[in-house]
């Protein structure tokens, strides 16, 4: 058979349903091959998309998520992507194409060293030089892609190996199963945990797993102990749950900071430093065990005293049949701080100024929201108010990165999410800066017949950073811009667009665009204005007065 063909064969035994991209000339006998196959090609309108589109599917799916491109800028064009799935441990296979490696007629047009390029931001890059590789090159891109921590691998194939006939066969991937932690390891956790006085329990991104979710909520129900999400752990648990005490959307200063304070023993759960701490480290404080998949990474804000390593869910099972409700525990203090927090986030939920508050925002959207529905958030300053406001209700229902936190994946990533669940309410949350990074994608979503709302926060410039540029005293400068007519923007694309004109229109208009189907576009004007008032003085200042 053709090496493009068996290159297909060994993705079908892989069980890949999608692979994202745009083909070029050096895919076209891949291309061939693909279309005499059950995989179905997504074409999108740039490679960074697909790119963030793969990486979504292996994050919900927890098999790797496959991306195309051609040689060159084709390549270049996924490095973000790639970069985001590798960071934010996303299992993604990447392919990409090349001149012929045996004769090159066209001399060096459009060729860089792609694999020295994918070699810092992927676990695995290999070029096929050899049709007779492909089976073992493909399992082995999976295996990696898939192994604990997850991330990306790389297979270059050039148009003449794809072009070769090849007697081979796909290899049948090999059944495994996760360690798990070693008894003593066991012991002196549960050791450490009877003899704290305060536990407190942080969820990050690698327990956004079914199993681990499951064992975390029946440990958590088990022994009262708070607990704290961080912003990719958000859903592990009900965030609804009396013991859920915030969520560390930012570094320090915010309500859950002061029940981190007060702990003498945290249970850090499947957080690394890859993400954006949720709290940092000090000499001689409290505690740390580190409960992962793999062991800690070692850095200045983080030097755990223990670590349990192995599956995170047998991990937390373990402790669980291990041990009672100790009546030493004292969660008074956290509870009192969860109340403030409570009574906080109220308080701008409901207020009925136009521009819209982040607040009341947030609020809205999780009134039109089902438990199950997911929302895809983009990068900007709202992810910091739909991080700590927006009680997260099942796993895996509130998409953001905060690991490479790249602008311009909100809108693929909800549509990645609406592919793997068709049946769920998918809303994808954009500022106007992210949004326009890959805005094309509209024409992929309608082409696609997605069932998908957009929100576009409008504020005409680039929030996050005039936030920090306020704070840090600095004259607004550089951040400012115009934006499209983004009703006419929609209807170009084939989809429908709304304009916002009162705060109270957004949640009929949502409900109404879900009922409808089809792709929605609305334009959300916002007010930051209040950002530095709220995240870095008020808030703090109320956190802080909390009395012991």
């Amino acid at each position: 058979m053709k090496a493009a063909d068996l290159m297909v064969k060994a993705l079908e035994n892989e069980g890949v349903e999608y692979v994202f991209g745009i083909p070029g000339e050096e895919n076209l006998d891949l291309l061939e091959s693909l279309s005499k196959s059950s995989i179905e090609l997504v074409l999108t309108r740039h490679e960074q998309a697909a790119g963030f589109m793969a990486a979504t599917y292996g994050r919900l799916t927890g098999k790797p998520g496959v991306c195309l491109s051609t040689l060159g800028p084709g390549a270049t064009n996924l490095v973000t992507s790639v970069a985001y799935a590798q960071l934010g441990a996303m299992p993604m296979v990447v392919i990409t194409g090349q001149k012929p490696i045996k004769d090159r007629p066209q001399g060096q047009f459009q060729i860089i060293d792609v694999i020295d390029m994918m070699t810092p931001i992927t676990k695995y890059t290999q070029p096929i030089i050899s049709a007779k590789t492909i089976p073992s090159h493909v399992r082995e891109a999976f295996r990696r892609a898939e192994d604990e921590r997850p991330g990306a691998a790389h297979l270059e194939l050039s148009d003449d190996i794809a072009a070769e006939e090849v007697d081979a066969t796909p290899i049948t991937p090999s059944y495994s199963r996760r360690p798990i932690t070693e008894h003593k390891s066991v012991d002196y956790v549960l050791k450490l945990l009877k003899e704290a006085k305060h536990p407190l329990i942080v969820i990050g991104a690698a327990a956004n797993r079914k199993i681990t979710a499951k064992m975390l909520r029946a440990f958590v129900d088990k022994t009262g102990i708070p607990f704290i999400t961080t912003q990719m752990g958000k859903g592990v648990i009900n965030e609804d749950h009396p013991r859920w005490l915030g969520n560390a959307a930012v570094s320090d200063g915010d309500y859950p900071h002061r029940a981190i304070e007060q702990a003498d023993l945290i249970l850090n759960v499947g957080h690394d430093v890859v993400e954006k701490p949720p709290f940092m480290m000090k000499p001689d404080q409290r505690k740390v065990v580190h409960i992962n998949f793999q062991g800690a990474q070692v850095d200045s804000v983080y030097f755990p005293h223990a670590s349990m390593i192995g599956d995170i869910g047998n991990s937390i099972w373990q402790l669980k049949e291990g041990i009672e409700p100790q009546s030493h525990w004292d969660f008074e203090f956290m509870l009192k701080v969860r109340e403030h927090m409570r009574d906080h986030t109220d308080e701008g939920a409901h207020d009925e100024a136009f521009p819209m508050l982040p607040q009341r925002l947030v609020e809205e959207v999780r009134e039109v929201m089902p438990d199950d529905g997911i929302i895809a958030l983009d990068n900007g300053i709202y992810k910091i108010w739909f991080a700590r406001n927006y009680p997260a209700r099942q796993p895996n229902t509130v998409l953001l990165d905060n690991a490479l936190a790249s602008m311009g994946a909100g809108l693929p990533s909800a549509m990645a999410a609406k592919l793997v669940h068709p049946n769920r309410k998918v809303v994808s949350i954009c500022g106007d800066g992210g949004f326009m990074m890959n805005s094309q994608e509209i024409e992929t979503a309608v082409r696609m017949n997605l069932d998908l709302v957009v929100l576009i926060l409008n504020d005409s410039a680039y929030g996050m950073i005039k936030w920090k540029q306020e704070h840090m005293g600095l004259q607004n400068f550089g951040l400012d811009f115009k934006n499209p007519d983004f009703i006419k923007y929609a209807e170009a694309y084939g989809a429908k667009g709304y304009r916002l004109n009162a705060t109270e229109e957004l949640q009929p208009l949502m409900r109404d665009c879900m009922e409808q189907g089809g792709v929605h576009i609305i334009d959300v004007p916002v007010d930051y204005s209040r950002n530095v008032e709220l995240l870095n003085e008020e808030i703090p200042k109320r956190a802080k007065a909390i009395q012991a």
